[in-house]
């Protein structure tokens, strides 16, 4: 690739990276915006989410489709649409082309929809008795400013067949293409990470955008370890670049990325990618991230969007923002889907769940984030905060500074469903603490409401026996007050001190069904929750006073996840609640002392915050501008 200097194999020193000169490349052609697909990238995902069926037969492959006689296929899916509202609105394109390869007879026909989901044709080819006949369609990007997409049908007849391969998306490349290093941040999860690497070499003569690939490695399992290391590391060649350095967490591994593409380039028109390790990835998505990157009018950060791996035809969201002085990340945008069945309907409309409607995001989770190196001059690295929130915070103060966040419908991966995830985590220590420290920089900081907000999960908390949880909120505002010397080494004693903390409580461990300590397995029979009380500011009381004078209606029961509400464990002396995870359970048992105790740290710790939080908001916009300042990273990977 011109303007790059090779290095014959990765580097795997410790804080060491082979050297790549990020430059800006002349375009060879169009630029291909995305490739047509007719499968993923592994089995367990349906091919509906790339091509659909609509009649007759057709066999669907990764990069070719073949149809029968008297058969339709539609590209109106996840994947196969072009989301021609967001190109109309972000880029500088007026156009677009579908270009596919064809062999035999049919019709190809380039869709397209409205912001109600309405459908018309675009442009349509007869095609007869072709071989290997390229085919171009082509669609202004004019009709699509709040909403709709574009895509490519195919339609046989009696006694004829139809070969497609080849499908590309391309728009008109702009004078220079950007050069894009992607940054995947892994901590002992060195399995994952090597299928990653190994999608990305199985396809990389495809991602022609696509300059070096970072893995910032924190584990103790690494990934170098691997026996497929050595082969991917061959495949990659100079592209790939691989670093051991400290647990810094997420923040610390992606920022790695940023850091070195900064240290290495030649131009500020460059990309960083940042990539979680433990998805299942499309990747496409480079390709379809890079060049909406390169051909927008403005930097901007383009983020992916999240699929839920354990049910794979599952939109986590269509787009999503925080609702900041109340520490509530993860809201979907108003019109977005939200965990929604790609392949079913809506149940209001009955309507398949496309998203037709542009959709304006708050940020995007760092599962998948284009972030340009103008974004970084303009803003600085992100916050110290190990991880939890570094994604939100980060995506907020570019936006001050003019840099929106875009979500890209189609540009997808697949990450562990979150809800398959227990709150009750070591974790919820650094999202608390970093919720309130982006609250106190991006927000009105309104400590009163602050206030009410950490009261009531504190009281929620204790009337559901969670006093390892209730430890954990209460060290975390402490923390907060301790002022911005808390990040000054990235997170890394705070981990250690939580993870103590939490050590304390039995509640917080989990065990085996039929293995509960102390408790015959036979024993725990499960007691059902009522339904969501209506008048819930007089259940709380009352539960409130039960607790305070050690009433309780049940013994001992088991409590599914989904009913584990502070109303019903509220009611036991001994709950065994389902873990999130659905791997085993964990036993809240209740404690005078320990829930008394707690109450009042809390009660005072609130207070604090509520009398010295503007004066501890101050200390933190201070230093913003060191603790994100290319000097502090540098020290934190004691470089």
């Amino acid at each position: 690739m011109p303007g790059k200097t090779a290095t014959p194999a990765p580097t795997t020193q410790a804080g060491a990276a082979a050297e790549t000169r990020f430059t800006e490349h002349t375009p060879q052609g169009r630029l291909t915006a995305q490739r047509g697909l007719y499968a993923g990238p592994a089995p367990i995902v349906s091919k509906d989410l790339y091509a659909e069926l609509e009649w007759g037969s057709a066999v669907r492959e990764r990069a070719a489709l073949t149809l029968e006689p008297a058969s339709k296929v539609s590209g109106n899916t996840y994947f196969g649409r072009f989301p021609a509202s967001y190109w109309q609105r972000w880029t500088n394109v007026g156009e677009v082309s579908v270009e596919a390869v064809v062999t035999g007879t049919g019709l190809l026909s380039m869709g397209a929809s409205d912001v109600e989901g309405e459908p018309r044709v675009v442009d349509a080819e007869q095609v007869t008795d072709a071989k290997q006949l390229k085919v171009t369609l082509t669609g202004k990007l004019d009709k699509f400013y709040d909403g709709g997409a574009l895509w490519l049908d195919l339609e046989t007849e009696g006694g004829q067949t139809l070969r497609v391969e080849q499908v590309r998306w391309t728009v008109e490349a702009p004078e220079k293409i950007r050069p894009t290093a992607v940054t995947i941040c892994t901590m002992n999860r060195a399995d994952d990470c090597l299928k990653n690497l190994q999608a990305l070499a199985a396809d990389v003569s495809s991602l022609e955008t696509l300059d070096a690939i970072y893995v910032a490695d924190q584990g103790t399992d690494l990934v170098e370890s691997r026996d497929g290391f050595e082969q991917v590391a061959k495949d990659l060649a100079d592209k790939l670049h691989y670093i051991k350095q400290p647990n810094l967490g997420g923040a610390g591994g992606f920022t790695r990325g940023l850091f070195e593409v900064a240290g290495h380039t030649a131009t500020e028109h460059a990309n960083v990618l940042f990539m979680d390790d433990d998805v299942l990835l499309e990747p496409d998505l480079v390709i379809r991230m890079t060049a909406f990157s390169n051909r927008a009018a403005d930097p901007i950060i383009v983020g992916g969007q999240m699929l839920n791996l354990f049910h794979p035809n599952q939109l986590h969201v269509g787009a999503e923002y925080a609702r900041l002085n109340t520490l509530e990340p993860g809201q979907p945008v108003e019109h977005s889907l939200t965990t929604a069945d790609l392949l079913g309907v809506d149940e209001e409309t009955l309507k398949p769940n496309r998203q037709e409607r542009r959709l304006d995001a708050g940020y995007n989770g760092w599962w998948s984030c284009l972030i340009p190196y103008e974004v970084v001059k303009a803003t600085g690295y992100p916050l110290p905060f190990f991880f939890q929130w570094d994604d939100a915070e980060y995506s907020y103060r570019a936006r001050a500074h003019g840099f929106p966040t875009v979500t890209l419908p189609g540009a997808g991966v697949w990450h562990a469903d979150f809800h398959m995830k227990d709150w009750d985590e070591w974790h919820r220590y650094f999202n608390l603490r970093n919720s309130i420290i982006t609250a106190a920089l991006h927000s009105p900081f309104n400590l009163n409401l602050l206030s009410r907000v950490l009261l009531a999960q504190l009281v929620r908390y204790l009337l559901g026996m969670q006093y390892g949880l209730s430890a954990t909120l209460i060290k975390a505002v402490e923390d907060f007050l301790e002022g911005p010397e808390i990040l000054r080494d990235g997170g890394v004693e705070a981990m250690k001190e939580i993870r103590r903390i939490r050590d304390e409580y039995p509640e917080t461990k989990r065990h085996k069904a039929t293995d509960v300590p102390g408790i015959a397995s036979n024993d725990i029979g499960i007691i059902n929750s009522a339904p969501r009380p209506s008048m819930q500011r007089l259940v709380l009381i009352k539960r409130v006073l039960d607790r305070v004078l050690g009433r309780s209606r049940f013994g001992l029961g088991a409590v599914p996840i989904d009913e584990a509400n502070w109303w019903h464990i509220a009611l036991f002396d001994k709950a065994v609640v389902t873990d999130a995870n659905q791997e085993g359970v964990r036993v809240r048992a209740y404690d005078k002392v320990k829930m008394f105790d707690l109450a009042k740290r809390g009660a005072k710790v609130v207070q604090r915050l509520r009398k010295e939080g503007a004066a501890v908001q101050e200390q933190y916009k201070r230093a913003m501008p060191e603790l994100t300042s290319r000097e502090n990273w540098k020290r934190l990977y004691k470089l």
